[in-house]
């Protein structure tokens, strides 16, 4: 069963999001109203996901998502946030979160998000995702960094398909492999260049051309 905490400040929105996930047959382990909270619940009950809203009473949600990204077995951050500003999402993304869905998205897409984090891909509202993947792009035209250490061939395989957008599912799909294996290969690729999320890890990708086709 996926473990999920639901961070937002309005108790009532809270508590329609929590039975909603328990009624779908999550096990949400904590609900809370503000920033620090989250950050020490999670501490303790170490969900698989947390649902964050972007704007606290104490913290922003962003920074939120940076200090549970920081955490040594981090869970997977999905915002959802009536906002749906290009600043926000790309604010949020940068800080560590897996995924971006607005509060007008239908429970349906709302769950089917939570799901698709669980399983590590990356999820947006409609016409976020390419938001998101112009921004790697200006990312990438930066200067690159020194090379790092050599990845295997499927490593790169997996990497340059993260690079176009393609999610874990779609990859695993793609290659014939398994979910789990994706994720696996994605997770090792992370370690050996020392990046922290999918957005440093399409950054570094898109710099040495790995998106193209």
């Amino acid at each position: 069963m996926v473990r999920v905490m639901v961070v937002d400040d309005h108790p009532m929105w809270r508590d329609g999001v929590a039975r909603d996930l328990a009624e779908a047959g999550y096990e949400v382990v904590a609900a809370v109203g503000e920033g620090r909270q989250a950050v020490r619940a999670a501490a303790a009950v170490r969900p698989d996901v947390v649902v964050l809203d972007l704007h606290l009473p104490d913290m922003s949600g962003p920074e939120v998502a940076a200090r549970l990204a920081s955490a040594e077995s981090p869970p997977r951050v999905l915002v959802l946030s009536a906002s749906a500003e290009q600043g926000d999402v790309l604010q949020a993304v940068k800080a560590g979160a897996s995924g971006y869905l607005v509060k007008s998205a239908s429970r349906e897409e709302f769950l089917d998000a939570v799901r698709r984090t669980a399983d590590g891909d990356a999820v947006f509202t409609p016409g976020l995702a390419g938001l998101v993947l112009g921004e790697y792009r200006r990312l990438a035209a930066q200067p690159a960094p020194a090379e790092g250490p050599r990845l295997t061939e499927r490593e790169t395989e997996v990497l340059r398909l993260v690079a176009k957008g393609l999610t874990y599912k779609q990859i695993a799909e793609r290659l014939v492999l398994s979910h789990r294996t994706v994720q696996n290969h994605v997770q090792n690729t992370l370690g050996k260049l020392q990046l922290h999320n999918r957005v440093e890890l399409v950054r570094y990708a898109i710099e040495r051309g790995l998106d193209a086709d």
